[in-house]
């Protein structure tokens, strides 16, 4: 359990500090953002999340209890739990879309006041999706399967941590200031991966609500964030393939796992 933790606590900061940090840096290396890169990249991410919740998290939920209506109750309320969250950050944030304040109609002044802002609502949501990271290492420990959506759950960072960066840049922050606000809006990944796994650790029933909750924090991230993003960004249907190639590429990830577990060499 010990070596488990601290895999965990190095996996979720990688895939929150990292993933926001790896973003950070590409907004300083690019200058600008890129939006038919960005609009690629948020639809494969969609593509893949979507494949995990669907052929991972809720499989594996639905199969640590008997009572077959809990993982989508609990799938439901995960997702109603991440839309309350998000409601509530536009509503205190005072803009329509939260993903891109200094797309407002605000002074360069403003710039670095709507970074650090974005930064904030980006910490406060990492915690739930971070769950899903805590209740994959919970059911199957150091594996592949974590590792897979970790890896994932950073993909979706990286353009969020342009995003964070930008606005700082563009307002004369130093480049590593702006790039460890982005890193720092991370940190909030570990707290729900440790929550995620505690719970999970806990009994079945708790282990599969905890997983439910997860996925549907992370089927609000692809529906509600992700896929509308990546539409605004760029309305071309080589999106719409990004997120089929992404979704195609988490089904083989996940069977290759499977076929490994029940065919062992």
């Amino acid at each position: 359990m010990h070596s488990q933790l601290i895999y965990l606590i190095l996996l979720s900061a990688a895939t929150g500090v990292g993933g926001l940090a790896l973003g950070g840096l590409l907004a300083l290396l690019l200058k600008r953002e890129s939006p038919k890169g960005t609009s690629l990249l948020l639809s494969f991410t969609a593509g893949l999340m979507l494949c995990i919740v669907c052929f991972d998290m809720i499989p594996e939920a639905m199969e640590q209890v008997d009572q077959l209506i809990i993982p989508p109750a609990c799938l439901v309320l995960g997702f109603l739990i991440t839309f309350a969250l998000n409601a509530w950050i536009d509503k205190s944030m005072h803009h329509e879309d939260h993903h891109h304040p200094h797309h407002c109609a605000c002074g360069h002044h403003d710039l670095k006041t709507a970074g650090f802002v974005l930064a904030a609502a980006v910490a406060l949501h990492n915690m739930p999706v971070g769950m899903a990271v805590g209740t994959t290492v919970a059911v199957q420990g150091i594996c592949y399967a974590s590792l897979l959506t970790a890896v994932t759950i950073a993909f979706h960072n990286i353009p969020e941590g342009m995003s964070i960066a930008v606005p700082l840049l563009h307002d004369g922050t130093k480049p590593w200031s702006a790039i460890g606000v982005a890193a720092l809006s991370g940190a909030p990944t570990v707290l729900g991966a440790l929550l995620g796994y505690f719970i999970g650790n806990q009994t079945p029933m708790a282990l599969s609500v905890a997983m439910s909750i997860a996925g549907g924090a992370m089927l609000y991230v692809v529906f509600f964030e992700l896929l509308p993003e990546a539409y605004q960004q760029w309305r071309s249907k080589w999106a719409i393939l990004a997120t089929i190639i992404g979704f195609a590429l988490g089904l083989l990830l996940i069977s290759s796992h499977l076929h490994i577990h029940v065919h062992p060499h």
